[in-house]
């Protein structure tokens, strides 16, 4: 997706060799404009599979999701990462650990939001080592539903995350794939020869 790799470009910053900050228009900032494009391209990367709805990791995969959720017609359903008064029984729950935060949080979803049958499209913002993805993944499955596919805003090719889960046999679709990150340099992939 050419409009997405540019922004990055523009204003993504590649702070290491694995950490690259998009808050200018992804997961600080959001840009309304942007993500209704990646709404309608996730649609299109997905068109005849069948979605009944869409999980998410709070906070920076809601408004992709949100904006994909309106061109599919289908709920967004948000795992949360934070306990909460009100979602407290009929839990489905996995560990999830990030590498920017350094930190292990478990998510939830209430039950009730994910039934047996359901198709559930993934999507999140980065895809790296895999971490949130397979905790989204066991989720669907543990529900009884089942995995329609994986979306990704970005994905970091160079860690194993994408390669294991196509390898698994999900259908991953990535708007921008980093083949590459140092010296404030960012390389997709359609950069690199092989």
């Amino acid at each position: 997706m050419e409009l997405l790799k540019d922004r990055i470009i523009k204003d993504g910053t590649a702070l290491s060799e694995t950490v690259l900050k998009v808050d200018q228009f992804l997961n600080h900032q959001i840009d309304p404009v942007l993500m209704v494009e990646i709404g309608k391209e996730f649609k299109t990367r997905f068109e005849g599979v069948k979605i009944d709805k869409i999980l998410t990791l709070e906070s920076s995969g809601i408004a992709p999701s949100v904006m994909t959720g309106l061109e599919l017609g289908v709920p967004v359903i948000f795992a949360r990462k934070r306990k909460s008064l009100t979602l407290t029984d009929g839990l489905l729950t996995a560990d999830v650990y990030s590498y920017t935060k350094q930190e292990t949080n478990n998510i939830a979803v209430a039950e009730k939001f994910i039934q047996p049958g359901d198709n559930v499209l993934i999507i999140d913002d980065f895809l790296a080592n895999g971490e949130a993805a397979n905790a989204l993944i066991h989720i669907v499955t543990k529900a009884g539903a089942a995995v329609a596919g994986v979306g990704i805003v970005i994905e970091k090719s160079f860690q194993k995350g994408g390669k294991e889960l196509r390898e698994a046999g999900h259908h991953v679709e990535s708007l921008a794939r980093i083949a590459s990150l140092g010296a404030g340099e960012i390389k997709f992939m359609d950069e690199v020869r092989n």
